[in-house]
């Protein structure tokens, strides 16, 4: 049984988080463009250039999300930390609820597809990010659990750290911001 407090559960989960965040958005970054895309007539409207110190420090405020899933997901913890397929279940939750589902028009939500002039095909390229990032998020969080040992936290917990190091680093050498 999980017997965690809620403060080790938040460390393990924002740990999980910033990780998986930092590895899937460096890929898709490289894979898919995000410099060109990201500066497209359908994203530049309302998403920052990859320059911008606000791109570069956001992998390390990803400890504010990992609160948000600590919390949120905390009274639930049983479910998918000692259930059978667990990693599934909480997967399935992270891209129904916060991938396909979302109150707002992301883009590769029903209500980007609704309510956005972003081209479907446009939209499908970015849940790679999300889809690989959330079941990788899942799997290492439930395995953590699973098969506890100090390496686990040795190795996210350094993870962490670099990651946040290097988002100082890039707000270090971002560009200034250009006035919108």
């Amino acid at each position: 049984m999980v017997h965690d407090g809620f403060v080790r559960f938040f460390a393990r989960v924002t740990a999980t988080h910033m990780v998986t965040y930092f590895v899937a958005g460096v890929l898709a970054f490289f894979l898919l463009d995000y410099a060109t895309t990201f500066q497209s007539e359908h994203f530049a409207c309302w998403m920052r250039p990859t320059t911008s110190k606000w791109v570069a420090i956001g992998p390390g405020l990803q400890w504010i999300r990992g609160l948000v899933f600590a919390a949120a997901l905390y009274p639930f913890r049983h479910v998918f930390l000692e259930g059978a397929r667990g990693w599934l279940k909480l997967w399935g939750l992270l891209v129904g609820l916060g991938i396909l589902s979302t109150y707002g028009p992301a883009p590769g939500s029903v209500e980007g597809l609704i309510y956005t002039t972003i081209p479907p095909l446009g939209q499908l390229r970015g849940l790679s990010e999300v889809v690989g990032q959330s079941l990788a998020f899942s799997v290492l969080l439930v395995a953590w659990y699973r098969r506890p040992g100090r390496a686990w936290g040795v190795v996210l917990y350094s993870l962490t750290v670099l990651v946040i190091l290097m988002s100082v680093a890039g707000v270090l050498a971002a560009q200034p911001d250009a006035p919108r």
